[in-house]
């Protein structure tokens, strides 16, 4: 098990049972897009993590901050100096729980309730996604909004066309039993 992994599962710790089947994210593909007056700024990120837990239902995500690649890399270095302050904040982290899940039910619509941290800021969300099984593994796909300015994530005066104060975030995590 890697260093992401146990650190997840001991962000979990007590809270979820001794029962019930777990997952851990073996892939993770997690995007941000922002559409602006005078360019649409977007960027990937294939490095977080995440642990659900089937009987209890909570689920924490992990997502480095540095990890995110723009097609340019100016905008990579604005990103994580001046904006994100990623040595400051390195990571974006959710942990809360589903809702609306039915195990074993093979395709269904969800909602995670919980409390998502980005630039060093908590606030307690509500995020509706999907959660299906296939080939034995289990997916959780959503796309969800997010105000900058809910985490202070402060844009200069002069930049205001370039970026949105809303981005769109999308995530998609692989689970396998662990």
């Amino acid at each position: 098990m890697n260093l992401k992994a146990k650190l997840l599962m001991a962000i979990l710790g007590l809270s979820i049972t001794a029962y019930g089947q777990k997952y851990k994210s073996v892939e993770s593909y997690v995007k941000f897009f922002s559409e602006a007056t005078l360019e649409n700024i977007a960027a990937d990120n294939k490095d977080g993590s995440s642990v659900f837990d089937e009987e209890s239902k909570q689920i924490v995500f992990s997502i480095p901050i540095t990890s995110f690649k723009f097609d340019k890399s100016l905008m990579q270095e604005h990103f994580n100096e001046n904006y994100m302050e990623s040595e400051k904040y390195p990571k974006a982290i959710f942990k809360g729980e589903v809702l609306n899940y039915e195990k074993g039910k093979a395709n269904q619509k969800v909602t995670a309730k919980g409390d998502m941290t980005i630039h060093g800021v908590t606030r307690t969300i509500n995020v509706d996604g999907v959660m299906e099984y296939k080939d034995g593994k289990l997916q959780l796909n959503s796309v969800f909004p997010v105000r900058l300015e809910d985490y202070k994530v402060k844009i200069p005066q002069v930049l205001w066309q370039n970026i949105a104060e809303e981005v769109e975030v999308t995530i998609n995590f692989i689970y396998k039993p662990i």
